[in-house]
């Protein structure tokens, strides 16, 4: 496995890391833990986390296989450690879940600074007013829609309470998809590369968001024309909202520390990353079910967007065109490559799981059977 294939991850966490601090600093503000601090500091979660991951593996599988039977239980997990969890699968968790922390903490505080990095300076003297593009790309929804709004299309198409209610909870469940989708592909991929090439393409992903926030600062129809959606049922999406708006108030007002607010439309990560992880699951897994449930919550997630009011059109096509780059970015650094013949060899290595046991291994040309040197019989398929 090419060294690219490490330091891709751990280069873009540390480039994010650089310049969160640096803004910080030119800020004269402190970079904050986004996720609280039930678990204590960083130097603590994190070694939590990785032995989270490794408890999530190794339990279930211990309890299942014993019958919950305790004498049969140390071998079991003596195999399941030689055979998976080896000095490449440890390494993968490990840089894999540090390099992706690194940049999502550093996502949320960027994010959190964007106001004051970009002011509008149209605002009043001591007034911290963001520079924002709502009525530029609400005009340009407007003008794809033929003078009419996108959300109040799809509210008269859908109705405002029982799809507010279901396009709600798919919107939200992007919230637990991402930190779950990172585990399932660092601890229980059975090709290491796969691993590496899912959290390479997230770290250029939430990068690629980042820069775009700076790059076109904007609220985001629901905050900006709150009118527009005042009719849609109160659903959970509402309460974050809400709270979302609140904790913006607290930063930009009152100054509130210890609290990032999280406020940015251009691009939509949503998008990026639901599809982002759907073509992930379309290239890296065989399960035809699993591959569709994942392309109806990307498509579903794309209406909820728009119908909620969390995005502009341009909004989502940017956040498609940063998961498209990403993926392919990602591929790259990986070491996969996207050929007709490398697409087939993935396409059996996701369909048998085919994982090599150590990350730096030569593995030679398969040799011709013979009666003296009978095929191996095939792995186990993925799933």
């Amino acid at each position: 496995m090419p060294r690219r294939t490490y330091a891709a991850p751990i280069v873009i966490a540390v480039a994010m890391g650089i310049w969160a601090w640096l803004t910080a600093q030119h800020l004269g503000q402190s970079l904050v833990d986004p996720e609280g601090s039930f678990l204590g500091p960083s130097s603590v979660r994190l070694p939590l986390l990785l032995g989270a991951a490794l408890l999530l593996d190794l339990l279930p599988r211990t309890l299942w296989l014993s019958r919950l039977d305790p004498r049969r239980m140390p071998a079991i997990v003596r195999d399941r450690w030689r055979s998976h969890w080896n000095r490449p699968r440890l390494t993968l968790v490990a840089i894999g879940v540090i390099s992706f922390y690194v940049v999502y903490v550093c996502y949320r505080n960027l994010k959190s600074f964007l106001p004051f990095v970009r002011p509008d300076p149209r605002a009043e003297p001591g007034v911290v007013r963001a520079l924002s593009y709502d009525r530029e790309l609400h005009l340009l929804d407007r003008a794809l829609f033929f003078g009419h709004d996108p959300a109040i299309v799809l509210h008269d198409l859908l109705g405002t309470d029982i799809a507010a209610h279901v396009l709600s909870y798919i919107y939200l469940w992007f919230l637990p998809l991402v930190p779950l989708a990172v585990t399932a592909w660092v601890v229980w991929s059975r090709n290491l590369r796969f691993g590496y090439w899912f959290v390479t393409s997230q770290c250029i992903a939430w990068t690629l968001g980042t820069l775009s926030y700076y790059a076109l600062p904007t609220l985001g129809p629901g905050l900006e024309y709150a009118f527009i959606y005042s009719d849609l049922a109160h659903t959970p999406t509402s309460s974050l909202m809400n709270s979302l708006v609140y904790a913006r108030q607290g930063v930009l007002l009152t100054g509130v520390e210890g609290q990032v607010q999280s406020v940015a439309g251009f691009a939509s990560l949503h998008c990026g990353i639901t599809l982002l992880v759907a073509l992930m699951v379309q290239y890296t897994v065989r399960n035809r079910l699993v591959r569709a449930v994942f392309w109806v919550n990307f498509s579903l997630t794309v209406v909820a967007t728009v119908y909620f009011g969390w995005h502009y059109l341009a909004d989502d096509i940017a956040g498609i065109t940063l998961a498209l780059v990403s993926f392919y970015v990602g591929g790259l650094l990986s070491g996969q490559h996207f050929d007709k013949a490398s697409l087939r060899a993935a396409e059996q290595e996701a369909a048998w799981g085919d994982a090599p046991a150590e990350p730096d291994a030569v593995v030679p040309a398969a040799a011709p059977s013979t009666p003296e040197a009978p095929d191996a019989p095939a792995p186990e398929p993925v799933g």
